[in-house]
């Protein structure tokens, strides 16, 4: 029997939180077509940073991937509510992950799995992707990471 990537997320002691409203002018997820691109989404929980902070600085690699993946549970609630619901995604094309990162830490790539991690969590294969894990100055709000999704769905809807 499949289980929907929501029973998937719930197994493993998560599930989708509401979607984080956004800190300036812009929406958090659009649909074209076949493609769900959500904007940058914060390590966001009950609407407040779980963190701020440089990762190789106040921030762990460790507490960093963490909060990658709060983010990537943040925009699979942005992808849910523009696709009805997680079962809706075919696969999940591509991972942007910024890391607000102290200028001698290089582990960019190692913080961003903690998002690639989730989404392998609640796709399994269908989550594999494409991705790129940059390291940055800073961040909106001080944030030590933001993630963005791209995702496929099964059907084109509407705009």
């Amino acid at each position: 029997m499949n289980s929907t990537p929501e029973e998937r997320l719930a197994a493993a002691g998560l599930k989708l939180p509401p979607v984080a409203p956004p800190v300036a002018v812009y929406v958090p997820a659009v649909v074209s077509g076949h493609y769900v691109y959500t904007s940058g989404q914060l390590p966001m929980v009950d609407g407040a940073l779980r963190h701020t902070g440089k990762v190789g600085g106040e921030v762990t690699p460790e507490q960093g991937a963490e909060l990658a993946r709060q983010c990537a549970l943040n925009a699979l609630a942005a992808v849910a509510s523009v696709a009805g619901d997680l079962s809706a995604v075919k696969r999940v094309v591509k991972v942007v992950g910024f890391v607000a990162s102290t200028p001698d830490f290089t582990g960019q790539p190692g913080v961003v799995n903690g998002a690639s991690e989730l989404l392998g969590t609640a796709f399994g294969d269908a989550g594999i992707h494409a991705r790129s894990a940059v390291g940055v100055a800073v961040l909106p709000l001080d944030a030590p990471v933001e993630v963005e999704l791209t995702v496929e769905l099964h059907t084109p809807m509407a705009v």
